[in-house]
């Protein structure tokens, strides 16, 4: 069995565009007919530039190779070009084909891929979701500055079985960060707290997210103010860029931290561990390197006793590969589910993933249990020029 052929799709996320603008997929077919499916999670070039990008890693390294040969054919696209080491683009691109292999083989054996990945440990997978806004009732994207609208969207979400609710008020991130937060952020975002407490009580956890706008002193004078309201976790309060800073505010306060969307492959993870940066791993399964790294990852940070809560802001097959590594971590801790894989997510795949009670069911089908409808996706292109997702490119000024 060799790998033959690759299809890309750009489809665009139609409004309200919960996951991102638009989702990458890479469809690749063997020469006896098997077909796998992944998702490249990259924000640093626009579609046409991914498009490229993916068929040239694909006619160099994936074209012709065995499905199961997997340690050298990442081995070979991760030296690619002379480099030896992390490229987030790279790897978004190697991601998204190494998880459509994992669907081959899969398919090729009859089994789930988590039952490739060491077998299952796991029925059923907490999940968490972001506080979105209830369309049906007139609510907008304001309500992600609105302490009260989203205390009683929480108390919404506990009542559907969710048990974590995630929130980030504290925004908006600059290309020019980190800096210290202001005492107006600071004030609105122990608001935050305070009322999502009260609304849900014990029933659920609150996950508090930032995007690394903060320098660690400001990170840690931030974190003392919301301590009182015991959140799970503080989500990335500094850059990605060097994790001792990080560990800075891990040491300064009592809030877990947690990390891990931007970073790549096994080598800035474990600067992560080995600084004592993050006890709560977040990984994005279409950026990391794919499911084999994030396994290695996920095994370097039970030797820490640091836990991993796969990362999702992006469509519903990278959701499915969260699920099956997921499903295969004896050190998982909970997993972001765009509320209840709903709305689009659900009509880009012929059978939706299943939600229920707050939890993640994982399939049984062979490979990665899903299967793209091809009509959605083609019948939904992305004709834009912007990035997945976009970040202000000004310096921000006191009262921001």
């Amino acid at each position: 069995m060799k790998v033959k052929d690759l299809k890309v799709f750009i489809v665009g996320n139609p409004p309200p565009s919960w996951g991102g603008r638009y989702f990458i997929f890479v469809k690749l077919t063997t020469d006896n007919g098997i077909t796998g499916i992944g998702e490249c999670y990259c924000d640093t070039f626009g579609p046409k530039a991914m498009t490229a990008m993916i068929e040239d890693t694909f006619y160099r390294y994936v074209e012709g190779m065995d499905p199961f040969h997997l340690e050298s054919m990442w081995r070979k696209v991760y030296g690619s070009g002379f480099s030896m080491r992390p490229d987030i683009s790279l790897m978004g691109v190697l991601s998204g084909l190494e998880i459509a292999l994992w669907d081959i083989k899969g398919k090729a054996v009859g089994k789930p891929v988590y039952e490739l990945l060491g077998g299952r440990v796991h029925e059923k997978l907490r999940s968490y979701t972001y506080i979105y806004p209830d369309m049906s009732k007139g609510q907008d994207a304001t309500i992600f500055w609105n302490a009260e609208q989203s205390a009683e969207r929480a108390a919404y979400y506990v009542e559907r079985g969710f048990t974590g609710i995630k929130f980030d008020p504290a925004a908006p991130y600059s290309a020019f960060d980190p800096r210290q937060p202001s005492l107006e952020s600071i004030e609105l975002c122990v608001k935050f707290c305070k009322l999502i407490r009260e609304a849900v009580g014990t029933k659920a956890d609150l996950l508090f997210g930032t995007h690394g706008q903060f320098t660690a002193s400001g990170a840690i004078r931030f974190a003392k103010k919301i301590e009182p309201y015991d959140p799970l976790w503080f989500e990335e309060p500094t850059p990605p860029d060097k994790p001792e800073e990080m560990a800075l505010v891990a040491r300064g306060t009592s809030i877990p931290i947690a990390t891990g969307e931007r970073l790549t492959t096994k080598y800035e993870f474990g600067r992560v561990l080995e600084n004592r940066a993050a006890s709560i791993l977040q990984m994005a399964l279409g950026r990391v390197g794919g499911l084999m790294e994030a396994k290695k990852i996920a095994g370097m940070a039970e030797t820490f006793y640091a836990q991993i809560a796969p990362h999702l802001y992006a469509g519903p097959v990278e959701g499915a590969a969260n699920i099956h590594f997921a499903a295969s971590l004896p050190n998982f801790l909970i997993l972001e589910s765009i509320e209840e894989w709903s709305g689009f997510h659900a009509n880009l795949l012929k059978k939706p993933i299943l939600w229920q009670d707050g939890y993640v069911i994982p399939p049984t089908e062979p490979g990665l249990g899903i299967e793209l409808n091809e009509e959605v996706a083609e019948a939904h292109p992305y004709t834009g020029t912007n990035l997945h997702l976009e970040m202000t490119n000004r310096p921000l000024r006191k009262e921001e």
